[in-house]
């Protein structure tokens, strides 16, 4: 992240990566962070002030659809919350939507391997565990590369499961 830059978490919870993501950016950038929950955006917003963070903004919404203008957002980032989605190319859709051009995207998620099938996955843990509604490493880069991003990178982390990782997912909106 660079100063100015305007940034969007996914499932934001209690707005710790938004308040890292406010340091970097600084006082003429912006960080959003959106989550569904009251509780979460009321917690996200008690520790903002506690850090007495001026540049960021907690949104409820829906990871399928994002409450923010077309182009707005220089990257987004999320951390284990793609994979809880029942409409995940809904959600992919979004980021590409409010992604200006030359705008990235970092993910860091729970990624199977594509020999497994949902049902194989389902077995490894549980949806709530971000393991059962995990995409694979396939899945995950054709549904970026079919909502126009490229230069996609899926990269294993760690194992998770037998054939499950955590993964940092990484893409860009075409200029």
């Amino acid at each position: 992240l660079a100063p100015g830059q305007v940034v969007l978490d996914l499932g934001s919870g209690g707005g710790i990566d938004v308040l890292l993501s406010a340091r970097r950016v600084g006082p003429t950038g912006t960080v959003y962070g959106l989550d569904m929950t009251d509780e979460m955006l009321a917690l996200a917003q008690r520790n903002a002030e506690k850090a007495r963070a001026t540049n960021v903004h907690f949104l409820k919404g829906l990871i399928e659809d994002i409450p923010l203008p077309t182009a707005s957002v220089d990257v987004v980032i999320s951390n284990c919350v793609v994979n809880l989605s029942t409409d995940k190319p809904a959600v992919l859709a979004e980021i590409s939507r409010v992604l200006r051009p030359g705008g990235r995207v970092g993910i860091s998620d729970v990624v199977a391997e594509d020999h497994l099938s949902p049902a194989e996955r389902a077995e490894r843990g549980s949806f709530a565990g971000c393991v059962a509604g995990a995409l694979s490493e396939t899945e995950y880069r054709d549904g970026l590369a079919a909502v126009g991003l490229e230069d996609v990178e899926v990269r294993f982390t760690h194992r998770v499961a037998d054939g499950m990782h955590g993964a940092i997912v990484r893409a860009t909106k075409p200029v």
